[in-house]
C-alpha cells in the first residue's frame, strides 16, 4: 500500500465516520414522541354488552383461568377465550422478574370476524362461557399430563366453540375452533374469521434498540421463511400471502410466538403487520401482528392450529420445524456453518464445562486450531513480504519520481521471488463466513443470556461490559467495553508485530482504535472470543518470528518453488496480450528475451 492508497483509505474512513455520526444525530432528532399506552383503558369491564343486540349470549362477567406447568404460568380470559398472561418460569427479564410475553392489557390468540351488518367483532366483544373449568379456577399440570379447556359462545344464531389444550412438558398449546350455523351471522360472500396474535411480544431486555434490531414478523411459505421488518418510525408495513403456509409469528431477540398451521391440506392465507415506535431514553419498540384467515364454508366447520410461545432456543423449536427462525446468518453460505458445525461443537464443550465463559475460551482455542492452516498461510505471506521489504525500499528510493516504473519493478520483484502481494487476503476472506457464523452463534444464542463469567464485572455474556462512560458521543458510542479495550490492546500488539511497511504504520494505531469503538457495543461473550483468538495469534506470531529455528531470507525465497497465483496469472496473460498487440501496460514486466513487434506491411496509396 503506497502513500496515496493509505491517504485514500483514511479519507474513506473519515467520510464513513462523519456519515454515521450525522445519521445518528439525525435519527435521534427525528425520533417521534414516545408512545404512551394507557393500559387501564384496555382492561375490559366486568360485564360485556352483547356484540349484536338481541342475537348474542346475555352479558357475562369476565372470568379467568390460571394454568400452571413447570415451564409457564398462563392466564386465560373468557373474553374471546384469549391469553391474558404467559409467564415463563425458567427465564427472567432484565429487571429480575420472570419473563411475561403478553403485552399489558392485551387479549391474544383470539378470533375476529365481520357480521352481515358490517360490524367488526373482536375478542373483547365475545363473552365465552367456560364449559369444564375447575371450580377453583386453576389447572395444574405435571410433565406427563394435559388438559383441554372448552368455551362456548352463542351469537347471531351461530355457535362458536373453542378448545385449548395445555401440556405439562411443552411450550405449545393446541387450539381448535368449531363454528356451526354461522350462515346468518357472516356475510353472504367472503365469509371468514381471523385468528392470530395482534399486539406483539413484550420486550425483556434492557436495550430496546438492540432488541428491536432482532424483532421481526415472519411466515414460512412453501418451505421458505420470509421476514417482515418495520424500519421507519410510525410507518406501518404489511405482508399478505396465501398458499402452502407452514407457520407464521413474531419474535424478539430471544423469544417467539408462532402459529403453526393445523389444516390437513396446509393451504392458508395470512396477514402480517408491523410498526416501529419511539420509546423512553432514545429507545424504540416494534409491534407486530400475525393472523391466519379461515374461510367459512357453511354448516359445521372445525379448524385447528398449534401455538408455540416460548424461548427462541434451537433445540426446543427444532421439533416443531421452527429452526429457520433462529438466526445463523446468511441462508446459503453462513447459516450451515453455524447451524451444523459451530453450534454442535459449542454445545458439546459446554456439556463438559458448565461455565459459558470458560466454554467460550475452549471454543476459541479449538477454532484457532481448526483455522490454523488459513492463519498460517496468512502469516507466511506476511513473513515473505517482511523478508522482501528491504528490496522494496530500495526500489522506492530509486524510482521515487516515477510511480509507473516503481509499480512495474515491484511486480518484477514479486515474480522473481515468488511472492504474491495478495497472498494474505485469500485466507482472510475464507475466514469471514466462519467469523460471521460465529457471531450469529454467540451473539443471539439464548444460552448466553444472563450467563455470568466474572461476577461483579461480566455478569451477562449477552450484553456489553461497559466500564467507562464517555462524557461525549463518538459516532453514537457513549461507553467503552472493558473486554473490547483489552481486545483492542492485543490487536495493537499483533498489528505492531505484523505490519513492517513504514507506509502502513498508521494502521497499527488506526485499526485497534476503530475496532475498540465498534466492539464496545458487542456482547461481552463475543469480545471474549476475539480476545482469546488475538492472544493465540500473538503466540503464533512470536513462535514463527522469534523461536522458529529457520528464519526466512531472500535466499530461501529464491530456492522455494514458484507458484503462480491467480492474480499473477491474470497480469501475465494481460501483459502477453498487450505485447502481441504492440502496447505496453503499466505493470508490464520486461522480459530477458523480448521479441520485437511484428513488422507491418506498408499501406498502399490510393
Amino acid at each position: 500500500m503506497d502513500r496515496n492508497a493509505l491517504v485514500g483509505m483514511l479519507l474513506i474512513s473519515l467520510i464513513v465516520g462523519i456519515w454515521m455520526f450525522y445519521s445518528s444525530i439525525r435519527q435521534h432528532s427525528q425520533a417521534p414522541p414516545e408512545r404512551h399506552t394507557d393500559t387501564t383503558s384496555q382492561v375490559a369491564p366486568k360485564a360485556v354488552p352483547s356484540p349484536v343486540l338481541g342475537q348474542a349470549s346475555p352479558a357475562l362477567p369476565e372470568r379467568t383461568i390460571r394454568v400452571v406447568t413447570d415451564n409457564y404460568r398462563a392466564t386465560i380470559s373468557s373474553l374471546g377465550m384469549t391469553i391474558m398472561r404467559w409467564q415463563l418460569q425458567h427465564y427472567k427479564a432484565w429487571y429480575g422478574d420472570p419473563v411475561q410475553l403478553v403485552q399489558p392489557g392485551a387479549r391474544e390468540a383470539g378470533i375476529t370476524f365481520t357480521t352481515r351488518q358490517g360490524e367488526k367483532i373482536g375478542p373483547r366483544q365475545q363473552p365465552f362461557e367456560f364449559v369444564n373449568a375447575p371450580a377453583d379456577g386453576t389447572i395444574v399440570l405435571d410433565k406427563d399430563s394435559s388438559f383441554t379447556l372448552r368455551g362456548v359462545l352463542r351469537i347471531g344464531g351461530a355457535t362458536i366453540e373453542r378448545r385449548i389444550t395445555f401440556f405439562g412438558n411443552t411450550y405449545h398449546i393446541g387450539m381448535r375452533v368449531v363454528v356451526e350455523n354461522a350462515d346468518s351471522l357472516l356475510p353472504l360472500t367472503r365469509r371468514w374469521y381471523d385468528i392470530g396474535w395482534n399486539s406483539g411480544l413484550k420486550y425483556q431486555e434492557a436495550n430496546s434498540v438492540e432488541e428491536s434490531s432482532h424483532s421481526t414478523a415472519f411466515a414460512s411459505l412453501n418451505g421458505s421463511l420470509d421476514e417482515l421488518d418495520a424500519t421507519e418510525y410510525n410507518k406501518p408495513v404489511t405482508a399478505h400471502q396465501s398458499g402452502t403456509v407452514e407457520y407464521i409469528g413474531t419474535k424478539t431477540k430471544y423469544f417467539m410466538v408462532a402459529l403453526l398451521n393445523g389444516r390437513s391440506d396446509r393451504q392458508a392465507e395470512y396477514f402480517l403487520e408491523g410498526v416501529m415506535y419511539g420509546a423512553p431514553n432514545k429507545g424504540r419498540v416494534k409491534v407486530y401482528s400475525a393472523s391466519y384467515r379461515m374461510m367459512y364454508r357453511g354448516g359445521r366447520q372445525s379448524d385447528s392450529l398449534a401455538i408455540y410461545i416460548g424461548p427462541l432456543d434451537y433445540d426446543i423449536v427444532k421439533p416443531y420445524g421452527l429452526q429457520a427462525t433462529v438466526n445463523f446468518g446468511w441462508r446459503w453460505i453462513v447459516r450451515p456453518i453455524g447451524e451444523f458445525f459451530m453450534l454442535p461443537i459449542f454445545k458439546a464443550i459446554h456439556a463438559v464445562i458448565p461455565n459459558y465463559g470458560f466454554s467460550i475460551i475452549v471454543f476459541s482455542i479449538l477454532m484457532k486450531l481448526l483455522l490454523y492452516p488459513l492463519s498460517r498461510g496468512q502469516m507466511q505471506s506476511a513473513l515473505k513480504m517482511k523478508a522482501l521489504q528491504p528490496e522494496i525500499e530500495k526500489l522506492r528510493k530509486k524510482y521515487a519520481d516515477d510511480p509507473m516504473t516503481l509499480q512495474r519493478e515491484q511486480m518484477r520483484l514479486f515474480s522473481e521471488y515468488g511472492v504474491n502481494p495478495m497472498g494474505g487476503c485469500l485466507p482472510l476472506l475464507l475466514q469471514l463466513p466462519i467469523l460471521y457464523a460465529l457471531y450469529a452463534v454467540l451473539a443471539t444464542n439464548i444460552a448466553m443470556r444472563q450467563a455470568s463469567f466474572i461476577p461483579g464485572w461480566i455478569d451477562d455474556l449477552s450484553v456489553p461490559d461497559h466500564v467507562i462512560r464517555l462524557p461525549f458521543s463518538i459516532f453514537g458510542i457513549e461507553a467503552l467495553s472493558g473486554m473490547a479495550l483489552i481486545m483492542g490492546a492485543t490487536m495493537f500488539i499483533q498489528q505492531k508485530m505484523t505490519i513492517t511497511d513504514p507506509n502502513q504504520k498508521a494502521l497499527v494505531y488506526l485499526m485497534p482504535i476503530m475496532l475498540t469503538l465498534m466492539f464496545s457495543y458487542l456482547p461481552s461473550g463475543l469480545n471474549l472470543y476475539y480476545l482469546v483468538f488475538n492472544l493465540l495469534g500473538i503466540v503464533q506470531q512470536v513462535w514463527m518470528t522469534k523461536f522458529s529455528k529457520k528464519q526466512l531470507t531472500l535466499a530461501d525465497l529464491k530456492r522455494m518453488p514458484k507458484k503462480e497465483g491467480w492474480l499473477q496469472k491474470r497480469l501475465r496473460l494481460a501483459q502477453e496480450l498487450a505485447q502481441q498487440q504492440g502496447r505496453t501496460l503499466p505493470f508490464d514486466v520486461p522480459s530477458q528475451t523480448k521479441q520485437p513487434p511484428p513488422k507491418r506491411s506498408p499501406k498502399k496509396r490510393r
